[in-house]
């Protein structure tokens, strides 16, 4: 249509605000737009006289063009030509590859490409001088493109920061607030006369104000104040825990004075971009604190932080086979890894290979938001994607570089379960938890003995398999081996092998020896392993005689995101220079050296380990004296690490009664009243949510259903929707079985079908129907569970064709220690591992006839002989192993075994 140039600054923001615009409200460019004078516009050739455009328009001729100026009276508009070479390729090669992803989005063969679907072949980049060869004969186009291009002048400084600059209405006013509010919060966190926390508040105060941050500190409080006064319960994690101006402020729950540390983790006066606070909200009240945000800051200077989805290479060889007309099997065959070759496949792969991590569409980044001082829109349009807020067309990486730095606004589920709990536990008991009285929690004894078993099953971050395995490795029971153990999970700590040498020292502490003086003393706490992040900064510093910045700057770099720039190489010279000058031993230094650098990149911060360790402490708390409420809420929430089906058998070992869903007693989630659970309509497979919707109103305005007859009358339903409630047996109050109300619901709706659902005068007796005798079995309904539910409501292994009780239960395993055993496991998860060799092997997950846990190794050889295929019933011969009093079967032999028939199932379901 036309190009857009910025002229100056203010041109930047009105192109962009103009893209924005139409973007946003989804409406076509206009055919000739009037931005003004900061913006340039250049017209493809012979789209408009020359003589009727404006100062600020012009016509662009492309190389392709010039043998159409020959005649053309171009010296007549001296001022009006310029050349326009596009560039969208790089070459030839990328060329092709523009083709694919065009025929890809167009969803056709490559050879039906019109030439209006791509762009022109010559749109390369080109030299100069070719560009000034080809308009040689046209002097006056050229000198006016060079006027045209001299024109353009837009500077920016990306070294300055560009977030927002104050909170309140002048950034000279924002220390002394900052500085009012921490001094409140410490009195009220640590009382009165507290001297190593007033000392503390001053230096980091001082920090603050010298770096340029104390609207950043400012905005953070602002949200969370609203959240609070909207009774939202959040989180503030990451390496913000480390800041005590941010625990005065109630930003974090982590005191880290109590914890030992280290506020240069967090910002020092070397860091010239914004420090990073991360706050989680629950998944339910996040977009309300989003908009917030957008609201009190202004929606000109607030966007989320766009991200790019990327190509990767299977579903590339997917596409791509399309694309070459390739029929599905043989499509199969090469996303498997065929390796027949011929010319087609050639080519699939080397633009497979050549597209791969190449851009693919815009999308949200998980939580960052940018909060500016300029309009937005100095330096990025924004889209308006299917989350209904503004977002940036640039992702982090870019915002970086430009000087703007994003403010997490994150959600999970663990604060849903957290919030819901409460909100329950108050309605069903009358009881309001003060769910920030942390240091109570810790204290308990029941919640103790709780982690030292692992009973973390819904319970944030400590209900995975690995997670429970190390905490009864550990027995944990206190919160300072809990904040380790979040850190000691992490892939750098275990995979370095230090997570099991850290188990070992921590039950025998006398029977190692600290590899020198210094690490014992910086170390002590954690038996001389490294497992935060701050103690490679400590070891740094203390140890190597780097200063607290340098410090900081090796843990960065030793991340991912910094690994194998200049400066990780000079503050590795400096690190050995010092250990030679402190006269350590090399073989001392290197091995210090390796233990930083092995886990460097995939460490916590003792912060972040510590924030997750307070919500694990809330999540445990509630679950240990809520027990029934607490299930109901991660049910409500969709789950955490395992599926519904676990949550539903951690509910069962409760005293709760779990009742199917039901017509007259079922909401839309899952409900709780006294003991009774009743299963929310949303976990019914195939139940519409106008379905849903349209039974609770009509229940609402005009009382229960009476049978089924009234139902049927008020509501119509499809026979579909109706055969999943009575399958289900939500009319099981009218005390007929599913069979004989299956035959009866077919036969009433083939009498209503001729009449629409609405309110009578009078209500009519239901019809009474002779019916044969129907019975039902228990294997009817578990099967019927299964199918709508995802599992039976009844002990799932009383559908088993095998005899439980003729296995070795998970209670016996620790009897026969390195001895051959058979078990019965219902599985619950795998996880996949790749051995020295890179061959695949899995950790099982199981539950016994008893409900009790049962963990597997599953070795390569037995890995692919006996493969794990999906849910179900597993007989599993092997020999038991032992690691830190943990059990485990070592899997030699696996077989899936089948479900009991209709004739062998018992006319009563065991509990």
């Amino acid at each position: 249509m036309y190009l857009l140039l910025a002229r100056n600054h203010t041109g930047i923001l009105e192109i962009n605000r103009f893209l924005s615009v139409h973007l946003q409200q989804q409406i076509p460019f206009p055919k000739r737009p009037s931005p003004g004078e900061n913006i340039f516009i250049v017209y493809p050739l012979d789209a408009y006289d020359p003589g009727a455009l404006l100062s600020h328009e012009r016509i662009g001729v492309q190389v392709t063009e010039v043998n159409k100026l020959f005649g053309a009276n171009t010296a007549a508009f001296p001022d009006k030509f310029v050349i326009r070479h596009p560039v969208t390729f790089k070459d030839r090669e990328s060329y092709n590859a523009h083709r694919m992803l065009r025929a890809i989005d167009k969803n056709i063969l490559h050879t039906r490409l019109q030439p209006s679907d791509i762009a022109g072949a010559h749109e390369r980049l080109a030299p100069p001088d070719l560009l000034l060869d080809r308009f040689k004969q046209h002097p006056d186009i050229i000198a006016n493109t060079f006027r045209l291009m001299e024109s353009c002048t837009a500077e920016m400084d990306f070294k300055t920061d560009k977030t927002k600059k104050s909170y309140s209405n002048a950034a000279e006013n924002d220390g002394p607030l900052l500085e009012k509010l921490a001094l409140e919060g410490m009195r009220k966190r640590y009382g009165t006369g507290n001297k190593k926390a007033a000392e503390r508040v001053s230096k980091e105060l001082e920090i603050i104000k010298n770096t340029g941050f104390n609207a950043y500190f400012l905005i953070a409080w602002d949200i969370i104040r609203y959240a609070k006064s909207r009774g939202f319960f959040y989180v503030g994690r990451g390496s913000g825990a480390n800041s005590i101006i941010a625990y005065c402020l109630e930003i974090t729950d982590v005191d880290p004075l109590g914890l030992n540390l280290y506020f240069e983790r967090f910002l020092n006066p070397h860091r010239v971009t914004p420090p990073d606070f991360d706050i989680d909200f629950s998944w339910k009240d996040r977009d309300e604190i989003i908009d917030y945000i957008f609201k009190r800051y202004g929606n000109d200077r607030v966007c989320l932080l766009g991200s790019y989805t990327t190509f990767q290479y299977r579903a590339l060889l997917r596409e791509l086979g399309k694309v070459f007309g390739l029929p599905k099997e043989e499509i199969d065959l090469l996303e498997k890894g065929d390796r027949k070759e011929d010319g087609i496949r050639k080519q699939i792969w080397t633009y497979s290979h050549l597209l791969k991590d190449f851009p693919n569409h815009l999308s949200i980044h998980a939580g960052g938001m940018l909060i500016s001082e300029e309009p937005i829109c100095q330096y990025t349009a924004v889209e308006l994607p299917p989350k209904g807020f503004p977002t940036s067309q640039i992702d982090m990486h870019i915002a970086e570089k430009i000087g703007l730095y994003k403010l997490d606004i994150l959600s999970q589920r663990g604060l849903g379960h957290i919030r819901e709990t409460m909100d329950l536990v108050k309605h069903n008991h009358g009881v309001q938890i003060d769910i920030h009285n942390v240091e109570r929690f810790k204290q308990d004894k029941l919640v103790a003995e709780r982690i030292r078993k692992a009973d973390s099953i819904g319970c944030f971050y400590i209900e995975s398999p690995a997670m429970r395995q190390l905490l009864m490795k550990l027995k944990c029971d206190d919160y300072l081996t809990l904040v380790a153990a979040s850190s000691i999970i992490r892939p750098g700590v275990a995979q370095s092998g230090m997570m099991r040498q850290y188990i070992h020292r921590y039950h025998h502490p006398k029977d190692f020896e600290y590899l020198h003086p210094t690490m014992k003393a910086l170390l002590e706490e954690t038996y001389g392993v490294m497992v935060y992040q701050e103690d490679v900064i400590k070891v740094a510093h203390h140890f190597a005689g780097l200063d607290m910045s340098e410090a900081d700057v090796l843990r960065r770099a030793m991340s991912g995101k910094y690994r194998g720039q200049v400066w990780l190489e000079k503050i590795k010279e400096k690190f050995f220079a010092n250990c030679r000058e402190r006269k350590y031993p090399d073989k001392i230094s290197a091995e210090v050296w390796r233990q930083i650098e092995s886990f460097g990149g995939y460490s916590f911060s003792k912060a972040h380990s510590a924030s997750f360790a307070v919500e694990s402490y809330q999540s445990l708390f509630l679950k240990t004296y809520y027990p029934v409420e607490f299930l109901v809420a991660v049910i409500n929430n969709f789950g955490g690490f395992y599926n519904r089906e676990v949550y539903f058998y951690e509910l069962r070992k409760t005293d709760a009664i779990i009742c199917a869903p039901c017509i007259n007693r079922s909401q839309r989630m899952t409900s709780v009243k006294g003991k009774e659970v009743f299963i929310g309509l949303i976990h019914l497979e195939g139940l519409e949510e106008t379905m849903i919707e349209r039974l609770l109103e009509e229940r609402i305005r005009n009382g229960e259903y009476r049978e089924l007859q009234d139902f049927i009358e008020r509501l119509a339903p499809a026979l579909s929707q109706l055969n999943i409630l009575i399958r289900i047996g939500a009319f099981r109050f009218t005390g007929r079985n599913k069979k004989e109300l299956l035959w009866e619901a077919n036969l009433l709706q083939k009498k209503n079908a001729r009449h629409p659902a609405e309110k009578t005068l009078f209500a009519e007796q239901p019809i009474n129907f002779r019916l044969p005798a129907l019975r039902q079995y228990p294997l009817d309904d578990a099967l019927d569970e299964m199918e709508l539910l995802g599992f039976p409501l009844c002990n799932v292994f009383d559908l088993s064709e095998e005899d439980p009780f003729a296995y070795i239960t998970a209670k016996q395993i620790p009897q026969y220690k390195g001895k051959e055993i058979r078990i019965l496991g219902y599985l619950i998860t795998t996880k996949s591992a790749y051995t020295i060799r890179r061959e695949t092997m899995y950790f099982g997950t199981f539950i016994d006839a008893q409900g009790d846990w049962i963990d597997t190794v599953h070795f390569p050889e037995t890995a692919s002989r006996f493969p794990l295929s999906g849910r179900g019933f597993y007989q599993i011969c092997g020999r038991v192993t032992e690691e830190f009093g943990v059990f485990a079967v070592e899997a030699h032999y696996c077989k899936k075994t089948g479900v009991r028939s209709r004739a062998a199932f018992t006319t009563t379901i065991g509990a």
